[in-house]
């Protein structure tokens, strides 16, 4: 398998793997444009140059939209192998560039989000452990980061005290949200559409820069949906999936 790195010079005319159709799609516009504005804070993706779900996508911990504290720990965002690619050792591949990366880059290690059970659009954990990757905190939505250290005398990363507990004060259906998860630019307005039609109280709060998701009430920022106040998913809601949580 051949990689290329994504740049501010080639991102027009490459396809970003999570986002496959052209750039007139809101997805993909939305997408690329987090990106470009990510590049300079040291943002890397890196994909496959097949088309297809195979990728990983990382950035200095100091810079990451998480409410984390993981100075000198490189961040990853994304680790994203799907479909026909799976099970050729692609993970494998890009888990070990990025970690000769973010070595050459004296970086103390890497962390990343997970839980003890695989949950949508979050790293598998049992990948995590087989590499050495360990849980150095958890909050209590059971999301959890883990580390790989590059050596023994580092400094756990941790949650910050705002995303321990998520939990938020609005009745309702409240959802957080970032740019960085392209499915979202397509979603996201039409489930706010269904509960406007349905008159379901829902607010939308879309996390526009490294300051808020650095503060959010939520280790997931991507997508975090809070009903009365308590934490109920982090799986991106299309028009299907949103119905038949309403039915519950």
């Amino acid at each position: 398998m051949e990689y290329i790195k994504i740049t501010s010079k080639n991102i027009d005319k490459e396809h970003i793997c999570c986002a496959i159709s052209n750039n007139n799609d809101i997805q993909v516009s939305s997408k690329k444009a987090w990106l470009s504005e990510r590049f300079e804070d040291g943002l890397v993706f890196l994909k496959s140059t097949e088309r297809g779900k195979c990728f990983i996508e990382y950035i200095p911990a100091e810079n990451a939209w998480n409410p984390i504290l993981a100075d000198g720990y490189m961040y990853i965002d994304c680790l994203w192998v799907a479909g026909s690619l799976k099970g050729h050792g692609y993970s494998t591949d890009l888990l070990n560039a990025c970690i000769e990366d973010s070595k050459s880059k004296g970086k103390k290690g890497l962390c990343i989000l997970a839980a003890a059970k695989k949950k949508p659009f979050l790293a598998e954990p049992k990948f995590l452990k087989y590499k050495g990757f360990q849980v150095c905190d958890e909050a209590d939505n059971g999301i959890q980061l883990w580390y790989l250290p590059f050596s023994d005398d580092v400094e756990l990363p941790k949650f910050k005290e705002c995303a321990k507990k998520p939990r938020v004060e609005e009745k309702g259906y409240v959802l957080y949200y970032t740019s960085q998860c392209p499915f979202n630019a397509k979603y996201v307005p039409v489930i706010e559409g269904i509960a406007k039609e349905n008159a379901i109280q829902f607010k939308a709060i879309h996390l526009q820069s490294k300051e808020e998701a650095q503060n959010a009430p939520t280790p997931i920022t991507t997508y975090a949906l809070f009903l009365d106040g308590n934490y109920i998913t982090n799986e991106q809601m299309n028009d299907k999936r949103f119905f038949k949580l309403l039915e519950k």
